[in-house]
C-alpha cells in the first residue's frame, strides 16, 4: 500500500479543503498555490504514485478524471473558451506530491508551455 499523501489526507477529510467535486473515484479541490485565475487539483482517490505505476484495471477511473474536468470547465464556463490539463510524471516531470492527480488551469489566455529547448 502507498504512503499516505496530503491528497489522501484531503479526500479523507482529515486536512481541510475547498472541495468542488467528489464520488467513489475522484475528488478535485482548490489548489492552495494557484497558478491561473481557476486551478483545481482532480486526484483519484485510490492512492496511485504515479502514472508510472498505473494498472490495466485503473483505466476506468484515469478516464473518469477527464469526465470529471470536462464537468468542472462547464461549471466554471470554460468549456468553450478554453483550459489546461496537466499530469506530471516523476521528479523530471515536476511531480510533487506521489499520487496521480491533474491539473486542470483555466480563466484567461494561458500562454506557451515554456518546454527548455535544450532538453528537447
Amino acid at each position: 500500500m502507498s504512503e499516505e499523501t496530503i491528497f489522501t489526507k484531503i479526500i479523507n477529510g482529515t486536512i481541510p479543503s475547498k472541495t468542488v467535486y467528489h464520488d467513489d473515484l475522484v475528488t478535485a479541490f482548490l489548489d492552495i498555490a494557484p497558478k491561473a485565475e481557476h486551478h483545481i487539483l482532480i486526484v483519484t482517490n485510490k492512492p496511485i504514485p504515479s502514472v508510472a505505476q498505473v494498472e490495466p484495471e485503473d483505466e476506468k477511473m484515469l478516464g473518469h478524471l477527464f469526465i470529471v474536468a470536462r464537468k468542472i470547465a462547464e461549471d466554471l464556463g470554460v468549456n468553450e473558451s478554453g483550459y489546461r490539463l496537466i499530469v506530471n510524471v516523476g521528479k523530471d516531470g515536476c511531480q510533487e506530491v506521489p499520487h496521480i492527480h491533474m491539473h486542470l488551469l483555466a480563466g484567461g489566455y494561458l500562454g506557451g508551455f515554456g518546454f527548455p529547448h535544450d532538453k528537447i
